[in-house]
């Protein structure tokens, strides 16, 4: 059969297809034909399974920028792929909405032991009972070697090959939306990996003209860039459309440097709402950004961008500090209670008041803004990964202090958001892991690590500890969940409470309510309690290491839903709590 191939490649003088059949037969060049503004494009015999790759004024050949499918590798040929081929079983679906969501974000290579898309499906029954709406997947763009994060893809639009390549994932989405399950996959458009990253010789996809911590800048506003622009929004739609997700988690936007009328998110987000009503099915679009920037979430109508929701990283920030007392980095911001309240009232902590760790003001108030609007979390990827060992926030707290932090993720009004293993204490940790085949690179990245950290000591034996190597598989296999320890205590105690939230916030109404205005808190910060008001529900939460009791006027009206522990009384003036402690109450 027939097949027009296009590449855009506005630089070249001339531009040639080398397509190689899949019987592995020598392949053979074809010249293309210029279309204009710099595409590219020839009709050749290929079908579904071919391999092939663009080769520009003579040079090697390289993978097509839009691939769909590279099972070599990121250095290799791309493969043809007919996505109308595979037999979807979701027609009808429906995701649930935000407001009601618990999503779990997992990384495919250490969920389970295979550590690919098949693999994944087996846990699916059990992300299902725990009381999981949505699973979130990082990214799974092809990138360098066998094993990573995915923040370095530079295949955009070919999934990973060896987690399973094009076929699984859509095994996989499938497999979710029949039990139930919506799924969002983490996209990264602020930068591309360096090792296998051929763009720029294809054509003006990076610029100079702005700095980022990865180097020259994505190109979304110079000269060249609406066929940039379109190339990633066409890669969103394609995740959306081609592979059935439910929406996506776009990460660092803050880095997305775009000085147009439109900003590129307010046209990702106006072309995503296009697909949505073709297509007659929800689909979301969440950020991740440090810049307490309420624009983001607000409709183009109001001078916003059009998003869905963003990471809200400064209730994770408020509490992390709060539990564990660390007051390094961004830390320096946070820490007391009152820092808490803030974020469980409004969300951003920092509404342009003066931030110590950035040293000037910061952010600006969300107001108008729900709670469904927001995720909140104790743990993600990156505040595990990002330190020197890989801990969890359970190997940094005792269990008093888990679950006061679970309770109060899963009562607050924005969408709360659990990362693999955290749901039973994990013992295993998340390293930063990579596999580049670039001997350089590999070694850069490594020092890089070893000069982030430095010197790093062991919390309970004071003893030395010397970073993992990133490009170690030891640290990559150290990662992986140790799904049978769920069942042993005292991981089968921390799953049995999460479990016990989860439910309780499907039960109760009030939980689900995703308005700020209605949320209440009191505290005190010398005493380290703090009561939070959903609806008719209180929280009440003890963070001291002593008894004590939290002011409540008629708590003993009050019946006990769920408490972190038996000692909880309840009498006329408040609520006794040994330290810490957690408690959950009816009227």
């Amino acid at each position: 059969m027939s097949h027009t191939f296009t590449v855009w490649a506005p630089r070249a003088k001339k531009v040639e297809l080398e397509l190689a059949p899949s019987g592995g037969e020598q392949g053979e060049r074809v010249p293309m034909s210029a279309t204009g503004n710099g595409w590219w494009a020839v009709v050749a015999e290929a079908e579904p399974g071919d391999d092939y790759a663009f080769r520009l004024d003579g040079g090697k050949p390289l993978p097509d920028p839009r691939s769909p499918w590279q099972p070599y590798g990121v250095h290799g040929a791309s493969r043809l792929l007919d996505h109308g081929a595979f037999p979807w079983t979701d027609a009808g679906w429906q995701p649930p909405p935000l407001a009601a969501a618990v999503v779990y974000e997992l990384h495919i290579g250490t969920f389970t032991a295979a550590g690919t898309f098949e693999g994944a499906i087996e846990r699916l029954e059990y992300l299902r009972a725990l009381g999981v709406t949505h699973v979130q997947l990082m990214p799974v763009a092809e990138s360098p070697g066998e094993r990573g994060w995915g923040y370095d893809g530079v295949d955009l639009f070919a999934p990973e090959h060896s987690y399973g390549g094009p076929e699984g994932l859509k095994r996989l989405v499938d497999a979710c939306h029949e039990r139930g399950l919506a799924v969002l996959l983490d996209v990264v458009y602020n930068h591309l990996g360096p090792d296998g990253n051929y763009l720029a010789q294809f054509g003006p996809y990076f610029t100079d003209r702005y700095h980022t911590p990865w180097g020259d800048a994505v190109n979304l506003d110079g000269p060249g860039s609406d066929e940039v622009r379109s190339f990633f929004i066409d890669n969103a739609l394609m995740w959306l459309g081609d592979y059935h997700f439910d929406g996506l988690r776009l990460d660092a936007v803050h880095a997305l440097l775009d000085q147009s009328a439109v900003h590129f998110l307010e046209e990702m987000a106006n072309e995503v709402r296009a697909l949505e009503a073709a297509l007659g099915r929800r689909l979301v679009l969440i950020a991740e950004s440090d810049l307490n920037d309420p624009r983001l979430l607000r409709p183009p109508l109001t001078g916003g961008y059009g998003l869905d929701a963003q990471w809200n990283d400064d209730f994770h920030h408020a509490l992390h500090a709060l539990l564990t007392g660390e007051r390094r980095g961004y830390y320096e911001d946070f820490g007391e209670v009152r820092h808490l309240a803030r974020a469980l009232e409004q969300a951003y902590v920092y509404t342009g008041q003066h931030s110590p760790f950035r040293g000037r003001r910061h952010g600006r108030p969300p107001t108008g803004l729900n709670g469904d609007c927001f995720l909140g979390y104790l743990q993600n990827h990156d505040q595990i990964g990002n330190r020197a060992q890989g801990e969890r926030i359970g190997h940094l707290i005792d269990r008093p202090r888990l679950k006061v932090g679970a309770a109060l993720v899963l009562t607050a009004p924005f969408v709360p958001l659990l990362f693999q293993g955290e749901e039973w204490a994990a013992s295993s940790p998340f390293l930063y892991f990579t596999h580049h085949q670039d001997e350089a690179l590999a070694e850069t990245v490594r020092k890089g690590r070893q000069e982030e950290f430095g010197t790093h000591w062991d919390r309970a034996s004071g003893a030395e500890l010397p970073v993992p190597d990133p490009q170690a598989e030891a640290t990559f296999t150290r990662s992986k969940l140790h799904w049978e320890e769920r069942r042993e205590e005292p991981h089968a105690e921390m799953l049995a409470w999460h479990r016990a939230l989860i439910a309780l916030r499907a039960a109760q109404p009030a939980l689900r309510d995703p308005r700020l205005a209605k949320v209440d808190v009191r505290y005190d910060e010398a005493a380290q309690w703090l009561v939070l008001a959903r609806g008719p529900l209180r929280v009440v939460a003890n963070l001291a290491e002593r008894a004590q009791t939290a002011p409540l006027a008629g708590a003993d009206g009050y019946r006990l839903l769920l408490a972190s522990t038996e000692d909880v009384t309840l009498a006329a003036d408040g609520v006794t709590l040994p330290g810490p402690a957690v408690a959950i109450l009816a009227p």
